[in-house]
């Protein structure tokens, strides 16, 4: 059966602590602590900034052995004026030794600039680009558009033919394109309300429940993770779905 994966953007932060954390745990504890709450963990530092070969096996040794985490994949490879020119950008990404996750490592994300409209041509160019598998792994990716233009069958049909996801963003701002393009589903929930303990209301959450089951009984495994609004409650509404889930 396909795997469902709740989750969460990061683990340290400060507001979480004395609330979905205990009191007094060891902020050199909170991913493990976390890791042990969730199927798997959305890394935003990852965009930023490379991490040292040892972080990534500190955080390996963190976690439980059916946990894997996302990984946002490096501005420098998604914000350049050509993505079809990120060759080498997306060779250094994969270098840093993120491969130290063996099995741990989940699908990559590929977040696009808002500005940055559908370009066939470019787009083809650059999902070429992403590599099945590296240093002996199997990866996934998945790309998320954030707009408008995207909304168009010659991307999906782009992303079918290199096995790549697009995202599901339930969001404000950007458009929430949904296509099944991929072996796998991935969701980024970020309309989450403080005034709503569970950040998104029963209404919500179980719609959000019947589609995971949708994507398992078509054989997709899913990665759904509560990111951004109010990220108070992102515990509290990852934990809430995957109650529903069992």
């Amino acid at each position: 059966m396909a795997d469902i994966r709740i989750g969460i953007g990061g683990w340290s932060f400060a507001p979480w602590r004395g609330d979905f954390f205990p009191k007094g745990l060891a902020q050199s504890k909170e991913l493990e602590f976390a890791s042990r709450q969730f199927g798997s963990i959305e890394i935003n530092g990852t965009f930023y900034s490379r991490q040292a070969r040892s972080t990534w096996e500190k955080w390996a040794a963190s976690v439980p052995e059916n946990f894997q985490f996302a990984l946002k994949a490096s501005r420098y490879c998604v914000t350049r004026p050509r993505l079809a020119d990120a060759g080498e950008g997306i060779r250094n990404f994969l270098a840093q030794g993120l491969t130290a996750l063996g099995p741990k490592l989940g699908p990559i994300l590929w977040m696009l600039a808002a500005r940055r409209k559908f370009d066939r041509e470019d787009i083809a160019a650059f999902l070429s680009l992403l590599p099945q598998t590296y240093d002996g792994l199997q990866l996934r990716h998945v790309i998320e558009p954030r707009h408008e233009s995207f909304r168009d069958e010659a991307f999906f049909a782009l992303c079918r033919d290199q096995n790549v996801a697009v995202v599901f963003g339930d969001d404000d701002e950007f458009p929430c394109i949904e296509a099944d393009t991929a072996s796998f589903s991935y969701a980024r929930l970020q309309r989450m309300r403080e005034d709503v303990p569970t950040g998104y209301d029963e209404a919500a959450l179980d719609g959000f429940a019947a589609r995971a089951r949708r994507w398992q009984a078509a054989g997709r495994d899913s990665y759904i993770f509560m990111i951004n609004g109010a990220k108070l409650r992102a515990p509290a509404a990852a934990l809430a779905l995957q109650e529903r889930l069992g």
